[in-house]
């Protein structure tokens, strides 16, 4: 790991440590629509949550972005426009989702969440479906995707390195916040989440189901699993 991933890492944990316990408004919002740990894939009228620096510093001046641009990462990904638009035009809020979600009881109405929930233990992972379960209004929907585990076993031994490499030992140059620390097939995320009080969960296709935007949110066709699960009324 570089020194600066390194020093972006201790300070966004530290920080995210330090505000553990603040509570975003939703107030005025017609739809609360909640994006959890997106990194940059958003779609516009959706309050988007994750503990990365670009979340940090997404209401700061341009010449921050520009700065912080390269160290970010983001410049393998995006020019610098299509980032600082990014990040501009959308609204983030920087939280570490190990310590829960920063929303009232029963404030949203949809929660989505894309290939985050394996950067968690187990133990963690239900935890924060058990508070996506609290933050929803009754017949609220949420809809997660994650690596399939299925997919990634039928890479074995035709493909064991990529499987190893992609799914199971993945660290990004050592990064905790990338370090892939619990992984799910269809049995064990419906059992997570009907343990955190949900009902009518089903699989769903790539960009298809009751989800708003899942046309936009949904990446990674090939390899991931689709899950939408509903608060009971």
């Amino acid at each position: 790991m570089t020194p600066g991933r390194k020093l972006i890492d201790f300070t966004t944990k530290l920080l995210g440590r330090a505000m553990r316990h603040q509570r975003a408004s939703v107030e005025g919002l017609a739809s609360v629509k909640i994006n959890l740990g997106c990194g940059l894939s958003v779609a516009s009228g959706w309050i988007n949550v994750d503990g990365s620096l670009n979340a940090l510093i997404a209401g700061w001046p341009k010449p921050v972005h520009q700065c912080l641009y390269h160290l970010s990462g983001s410049s393998q990904y995006y020019s610098f426009e299509e980032y600082h638009g990014l990040l501009s035009n959308h609204r983030f809020i920087f939280h570490n989702l190990e310590h829960g979600l920063p929303f009232a009881d029963q404030c949203a109405d949809v929660v989505y969440s894309s290939h985050f929930i394996e950067h968690l233990t187990r133990y963690d992972g239900a935890k924060l479906l058990a508070d996506v379960f609290r933050v929803l209004k009754p017949g609220g929907l949420c809809r997660i995707s994650v690596p399939d585990l299925a997919f990634a076993l039928s890479l074995y031994p035709a493909d064991t390195h990529r499987m190893l490499d992609k799914y199971f030992f993945i660290d990004d140059n050592g990064s905790y916040f990338a370090r892939h620390k619990c992984m799910y097939d269809y049995t064990l995320m419906k059992a997570t989440l009907e343990q955190a009080g949900f009902k009518a969960v089903s699989r769903c296709a790539y960009r298809q189901g009751r989800m708003p935007d899942v046309e936009l949110l949904d990446n990674r066709p090939e390899d991931s699993l689709f899950v939408e699960a509903t608060r009971p009324l």
